[in-house]
């Protein structure tokens, strides 16, 4: 059985752990095939490894499709699928990793070379799994995190990142499930 997902939201804590919960509960009901709707402005980089992590260990096949926008770290999330496609008219947006810094914050040496470690080993992480699940090149990604591209669904096809450009063809009868956020 296939339960269609549309998610649609910026990637932090609560809208994570939602979706992690109704991954968990489709797995508990022994579903065979999600399929996740995705479009997504990116956000925070610790949760959207998290929910990476969380699907590729899923036991049953996630299909992922761009329906509008995957941006950020929405890249990371949208290549656990095993199986990848986007409309026509979708995006994917790529930037390097980047923090906020508290307004009156006092800057060290210490806190800045902790804030740079981090950003670059996060940075790394999610070059390399856009290396292992497309045929992105190291020199590529380098250049998509500094130049701050927005890329179509020909460039995701032309570098793996998809099999197809394809409208979603939701059968009649099939399980849809809507995750709502308050914005």
């Amino acid at each position: 059985m296939t339960t269609y997902i549309s998610f649609s939201a910026e990637i932090n804590v609560n809208t994570t752990e939602n979706l992690i919960a109704v991954l968990t509960q489709q797995a508990n009901q022994g579903v065979d095939h999600v399929y996740l709707m995705l479009s997504t402005p990116g956000g925070a980089v610790m949760n959207g490894l998290n929910l990476y992590n969380v699907m590729r260990a899923m036991p049953f096949k996630i299909t992922t499709h761009n329906v509008g926008n995957v941006d950020s770290i929405g890249n990371a999330i949208f290549l656990a699928g095993e199986e990848r496609f986007a409309c026509s008219h979708s995006t994917f947006m790529f930037h390097g990793v980047g923090f906020d810094i508290p307004a009156g914050a006092r800057l060290e040496q210490k806190n800045l070379q902790e804030n740079l470690d981090r950003l670059l080993a996060d940075q790394e992480r999610i070059g390399n799994i856009l290396k292992e699940r497309s045929q992105l090149n190291p020199g590529e990604i380098t250049d998509l995190f500094r130049e701050a591209r927005t890329k179509d669904a020909a460039f995701a096809l032309e570098k793996g990142m998809i099999s197809d450009i394809r409208d979603v063809n939701i059968p009649t009868g099939t399980p849809i499930l809507s995750l709502v956020f308050q914005r």
